[in-house]
């Protein structure tokens, strides 16, 4: 799912494409995608866009007469700038908003279709929208650590829970435990008021460079490749791969639909983490350090190995030449 530095990438370049031109129609390729009636769609046409900017992880398309166009791109959707009248895309196109200058396309990948667009009329109704999470990058200490500790979380989920925080979701919860060097599983009650102060800069300062750090890449050209998994990254989507702060191969919990990557030397000290599930199942057989896990591997390429060997010897199997 595209989270805030993801999500800056498209209010820039909306903005600079089609703030201050009218939005000459929308149309649509699927009727699942609208969630509202009224105002209907055709109340926006020849509206000039005033604003584009976000609220939590949708994008709020702003016109005149307090109408407003609210975007949620969700796991799989996707924005595209193509030519004025561009067709839409047949087996993953979903709309078309197009202005004097372009079409900005939506796609979404997949069988499922989950991004949603609301027509709202009017400020209360834009923001009976707002999940309520905390934008982070302007919120100060105290504002970070009332809204973190109001729930026992883990920080995993804390982290991700847009009631709680704007913008943060899987990929970059992940970035941020990484800096901060805390566990993705520890909760939000256990931490004292350094662990707290440091989760605070981590979260500014790692969605803050990875802002400036897409925009640079990105240039001026549109963002049409937008991935969860982009390269730099320290510990998301970097399983098995060398911490770039220590050097230990990065860890991964897999829980229901997601992941935490972490390093175990840096956030856990030195435990490797289990979801509840695998850990009754394997009980006393699960690793508990990485010196555990090595164990368990040699374990299972000897049995294999063995189990190799017995094959090749049974009766058979050999070769029978006189």
């Amino acid at each position: 799912m595209p989270e805030l530095p993801d999500l800056s990438l498209y209010v820039q370049a909306i903005g600079a494409r089609c703030v201050g031109h009218p939005l000459v129609r929308v149309r649509l390729a699927s009727p699942f995608l609208l969630r509202t009636v009224d105002p209907p769609l055709d109340a926006f046409e020849g509206l000039p866009l005033r604003d584009v900017h976000l609220l939590g992880k949708r994008l709020v398309f702003t016109f005149p007469e307090s109408l407003y166009l609210v975007l949620h791109l969700m796991i799989a959707g996707r924005l595209h700038w193509k030519a004025a009248g561009a067709k839409v895309p047949g087996k993953i196109g979903l709309a078309a908003f197009d202005f004097d200058d372009g079409a900005l396309t939506l796609t979404e990948a997949g069988s499922k279709r989950r991004a949603s667009l609301h027509a709202v009329r009017g400020a209360e109704a834009l923001a009976a929208m707002d999940p309520g999470g905390l934008d982070v990058l302007r919120a100060d200490l105290g504002t970070f650590q009332a809204a973190l500790t109001r729930e026992r979380h883990t920080l995993k989920r804390a982290l991700t829970d847009p009631r709680l925080f704007s913008g943060i979701g899987n990929a970059y919860s992940d970035e941020i435990l990484h800096a901060a060097q805390l566990s993705p599983m520890r909760q939000t009650h256990q931490l004292d008021a350094d662990d707290i102060a440091r989760l605070h800069a981590a979260t500014q300062e790692t969605l803050q460079l990875w802002i400036t750090r897409l925009r640079e890449r990105l240039g001026e050209a549109f963002p049409e490749k937008v991935t969860a998994f982009v390269e730099g990254m320290a510990a998301h989507g970097r399983y098995g791969h060398p911490c770039p702060r220590c050097g230990t191969p990065i860890q991964r919990l897999v829980y229901a639909t997601n992941e935490a990557n972490y390093c175990p030397t840096c956030q856990t000290g030195g435990k490797l983490l289990a979801d509840r599930a695998l850990s009754r199942l394997l009980r006393e057989d699960w690793p508990r350090s990485l010196d555990e896990l090595e164990e368990h591997k040699v374990v299972r390429m000897i049995k294999a190995q063995g189990t190799s060997e017995q094959s090749q010897g049974r009766p058979g199997t050999r070769d029978t030449k006189p």
